[in-house]
């Protein structure tokens, strides 16, 4: 049985700890920079810190439960010699020729057409649908229950919220935010704010 430590102990961590035994893996320890929570458990499984303190377990594999993309790229820059695992809940569609990178997470209900490339660090969260040829970029998130259509191009960090649908052929900007329910008809700028059905800038 593969094994596996969480990093974060909020509500993401423990969504990622059900994905992972669903999907056959054993959670060793979710891992935490706030001293108060080192010793306690978390759905009976134990808290460690601080966070850097994974680096010194040989060979561990380890993946970032943590939804802000920022936080997620920083933790990750903090640690380059850890192994980073993918967890995929069993109940997935994943096409064969789907590329994928390390430190993915991607939720229950997903489903993810032929020729997608999902980069580093990227979650997809529950339910949301990627269709052909899209590209994810790294430490970027599609919320639960989002849309892309074929050949979207999803930047670094770009954050797509609850229900949102990109049309297709768009780019969605890196450290850029869609609103929940944003209907994306437009490319996306890097590092902006858009909402709304058409999606507009805040």
């Amino acid at each position: 049985m593969k094994e596996v430590h969480i990093i974060g102990c909020g509500g993401h961590g423990r969504v990622l700890a059900e994905a992972a035994y669903a999907s056959g893996m054993k959670v060793v320890a979710f891992w935490d920079d706030r001293e108060s929570t080192w010793g306690t458990e978390l759905t009976g499984i134990p808290i460690r810190g601080p966070i850097h303190s994974i680096a010194e377990i040989p060979d561990a594999q380890a993946i970032i439960a943590i939804g802000d993309n920022r936080s997620r790229k920083r933790i990750a820059d903090s640690l380059p010699t850890v192994q980073w695992a993918n967890i995929i809940h069993p109940f997935t569609t994943l096409a064969r020729d789907v590329q994928l990178e390390t430190g993915i997470v991607i939720c229950a209900g997903v489903v993810v057409q032929p020729g997608a490339k999902i980069a580093a660090h990227a979650i997809l969260n529950t339910s949301c649908s990627v269709d052909h040829d899209c590209k994810i970029g790294r430490y970027s998130q599609i919320s639960p229950g989002c849309h892309l259509a074929g050949g979207v191009i999803v930047g670094e960090g770009a954050m797509l919220g609850t229900g949102c649908s990109v049309i297709p052929l768009r780019t969605i900007g890196d450290w850029s935010i869609v609103g929940a329910g944003g209907a994306v008809v437009r490319d996306v700028p890097t590092g902006s704010k858009v909402l709304g059905v058409p999606a507009k800038p805040l």
